[in-house]
């Protein structure tokens, strides 16, 4: 299961990376730049429900590229719309 996890942390990151969108991955109380390896290690857990802030000019392009990321590695999620 660590090893999974540790895919799907560096497969989040590598995607967002790939976007001018502001990022946001928020779990409970806790908001992370989906941009930072470092801050999705201490968060990210394969068994939480998570919630994507995305805002930008590529944020449609962003939101199609996180949700199969998501999806391959059944990790529970949804978009917040502001």
């Amino acid at each position: 299961m660590q090893r999974n996890n540790n895919a799907a942390i560096i497969e989040i990151s590598q995607v967002a990376n790939q976007f001018r969108a502001s990022i946001v991955l928020q779990y409970d109380n806790k908001y992370i730049d989906a941009k930072s390896i470092l801050g999705l290690y201490t968060t990210l857990i394969h068994s939480g429900r998570y919630s994507l802030h995305v805002h930008g000019p590529d944020a449609d392009e962003a939101k199609t590229a996180l949700t199969e990321v998501f999806k391959k590695y059944e990790m529970d999620y949804n978009f917040v719309e502001e």
